[in-house]
């Protein structure tokens, strides 16, 4: 089955890889599983790394010459790979260790394609790059469109909080004209980028460093712009180096709002 996608598009590998990871959380939901501790209350399970490596077979079985980040198994091929994969095998560890079903797996080509897939959901949001869809098992495609309708709006309060005291995320949730406008959703998994790019989210906001290139970020940053969101980091400056943290907001207005909430704060 995996040698089907060697000849298959980027967004293909992307979105094969992103469902054979979520086929292992969903076959080891439930049960009792030991805990690889990596310091300062973070953790995986066997989950986490059984799932990279689903979603590496088919990478590999696809795309051989291509380098792999993995959450798990950091990097793996040559360093000078042009071409990177950004594995986050199970995001949203911590809800799916205590029986919550609220977490995601993503599969990122830096710069390309990228996929993330509810497990539970049954549903996968992909991107070749250029547009970006929805598939549900038995249903055709459906197109991303962002929209601000919901006024929801997810905030990662999540540490560490490189920006404070600056900025914290939890001051926006108390800022007079966000309590006016939007209702904030808490979440501790990436799939919110990935709602808001379907317009069941009008925002998302996360504080950090630079995340252009991180496993966790990169598939939801690559599906709100090809979905036609406005993607920055928390000051307002693109991703990368000059952008710290990430605002994904579904439309211009939405994001010129709280960042200029923010912005007294940053």
């Amino acid at each position: 089955m995996i040698n089907s996608y060697e000849n298959a598009d980027d967004a293909a590998v992307a979105t094969a890889g992103a469902r054979a990871g979520a086929d292992v959380v969903r076959a080891l939901y439930g049960r009792r599983l030991d805990r690889i501790d990596k310091g300062a209350g973070d953790f995986a399970t066997a989950a986490d790394v059984e799932a990279e490596q689903a979603i590496l077979a088919v990478i590999r079985a696809a795309r051989p010459g291509d380098a792999v980040l993995g959450e798990e198994g950091g990097q793996r091929g040559a360093d000078g790979a042009e071409r990177q994969w950004l594995v986050d095998p199970l995001c949203g560890t911590l809800n799916y260790a205590v029986g919550n079903m609220l977490v995601a797996v993503n599969v990122a080509l830096r710069g390309g394609a990228a996929a993330t897939t509810d497990p539970f959901g049954g549903e996968t949001f992909f991107t070749d790059g250029e547009s970006a869809w929805m598939r549900r098992d038995g249903a055709d495609d459906t197109p991303l469109t962002p929209s601000p309708a919901t006024c929801l709006v997810d905030v990662n309060l999540d540490p560490p909080f490189p920006s404070a005291p600056g900025f914290r995320a939890v001051d926006l949730l108390a800022h007079p004209g966000f309590i006016e406008r939007f209702r904030p959703r808490v979440v501790s998994t990436t799939l919110a980028l990935a709602w808001v790019a379907a317009g069941r989210r009008a925002a998302y906001v996360t504080d950090g460093g630079d995340l252009s290139g991180s496993v966790h970020f990169a598939a939801g940053v690559a599906l709100c712009r090809a979905a036609g969101c406005i993607v920055t980091g928390i000051d307002g400056a693109p991703l990368g180096t000059a952008g710290r943290g990430l605002l994904a907001a579904a439309d211009e207005e939405t994001h010129a709002l709280l960042m200029s909430m923010m912005r007294g704060r940053t």
